[in-house]
């Protein structure tokens, strides 16, 4: 039998934020905790940063709101440190360091050369999801959402092909989104944290044999600032941070875009018959509809105020990114998907802004975009059903979404 708990992550997000909406109307922010996922411990106490002024706030003023603490509701138990210790859990001037080493991996230049892999796998994904089922039924998630974000950031990282499944297995696990039988799920995200981590210290090993490369791997093992390289514990920890994120986020962001043009047929008319007009506003609109990592926290490291709140040296504040892009005083009728809906004021899908704003949303957008315009070009007679959400706190994932291809297009 399901608990409320498990319910009220399983809702869609306007059934949900009836709960954050009446939060965001309070004066001060709220202490209450929102219920947890089923098989989870009662939460360490926080409060809900659920207005959209005072996400930015926070997520911009790290020397008050740090990150150092852990960035989940909890605290993650110590023998987590080595391959979850990510830059997301760092602050200045240690994160700083960090981040201007692997943002080398991101740069403009790095994303530029990205673009021609990211559309010429979009479109084997197609190719491989027509001779898959036809014209038939199939999982959404399966065929379309999973493989393009997954076989990018495997191209990028240098994993063979048969890899492939072991480390979105192990990306599941981590995110809670699967765990064998009879396993417990703290045991199932220490074990996929550890073999995901040892993955990547065997990338390294390996490619620190050949001389530095023009990819991410590369540039990471060999890449020095101010005479220093990443020491093998911040390399592992970051590329264990990569492909979750990489795998998941967008993953999540495609699944839950086409459902948005599913529930709102007149606005996937109006983006498939000019696709590249409305491409740059879709794909942002897509992200604030799915936002894709529902919250992040952070720790006042000195007494400060925040919302009409006094706050104190060592609260936890949750940043619940999910109804930020609902704050009706800011999004205009905001559980409307509009594709031409304008680019400010920006949605939280990628973080806040400030030190730990996402450094892949670039690239992210170029695979949404990519992938929708295969969807518009090849594919426009797919109908889905409806989403099966993960349930999880953390993440908005899609488990599972019917759907069924009809008539394809010949590329």
């Amino acid at each position: 039998m399901r608990t409320v708990e498990e319910d009220f992550w399983s809702l869609d997000m306007q059934q949900r934020d009836a709960v954050f909406a009446e939060l965001r109307r309070r004066p001060a922010l709220s202490d209450e905790p929102l219920p947890r996922p089923l098989g989870s411990p009662p939460a360490a106490p926080y409060r809900s940063v659920v207005r959209y002024d005072d996400v930015w706030m926070v997520s911009r003023r790290p020397d008050v709101f740090v990150s150092r603490y852990g960035t989940n509701i909890d605290d993650d138990p110590p023998e987590f440190e080595d391959f979850f210790g990510s830059m997301l859990n760092m602050d200045d001037p240690v994160h700083a360091r960090l981040r201007s080493i692997v943002a080398r991996a991101f740069s403009p230049k790095q994303i530029a050369a990205l673009e021609g892999l990211v559309t010429t796998v979009a479109a084997e994904v197609v190719d491989a999801a027509i001779e898959t089922v036809g014209s038939g039924d199939g999982d959404f998630v399966d065929l379309f959402a999973q493989p393009l974000p997954l076989t990018i950031i495997m191209s990028m990282l240098g994993v063979p092909a048969a890899d492939h499944a072991l480390l979105r297995s192990l990306t599941d696990e981590i995110l809670g989104l699967s765990h064998p039988d009879g396993e417990d799920p703290y045991d199932t995200i220490a074990r996929a944290g550890r073999t995901l981590y040892d993955y990547a210290q065997e990338l390294a090993v390996e490619r620190r044999k050949r001389p530095p490369a023009d990819d991410v791997i590369g540039t990471l093992v060999h890449a020095e600032v101010d005479g220093e390289r990443l020491t093998p514990q911040e390399f592992g920890a970051f590329t264990v941070l990569l492909v979750v994120a990489g795998n998941e986020t967008t993953r999540t962001a495609i699944a839950h875009g086409m459902d948005a043009l599913a529930r709102f047929p007149d606005q996937r008319e109006l983006w498939f018959g000019a696709f590249d007009a409305h491409a740059r506003t879709a794909v942002d609109e897509i992200v604030r509809w799915a936002t894709p990592v529902l919250y992040f926290r952070r720790t006042a490291a000195v007494d400060t105020t925040l919302g009409g709140t006094e706050i104190a040296a060592g609260e936890r504040l949750v940043m619940w990114y999910c109804s930020a892009n609902r704050d009706e005083s800011v999004f205009a009728d905001p559980h409307r998907f509009d594709v031409r809906r304008g680019l400010q004021p920006m949605q939280v899908g990628f973080g806040g802004g400030g030190p730990h704003f996402c450094l892949g949303a670039n690239l992210a957008r170029a695979e949404i975009r990519a992938m929708f315009d295969q969807l518009a070009r090849r594919l426009p007679n797919l109908t889905t059903g409806p989403v099966e959400l993960a349930g999880t706190d953390f993440v908005h994932g899609v488990r599972a979404m019917p759907c069924t291809l009809g008539q394809p297009i010949p590329y």
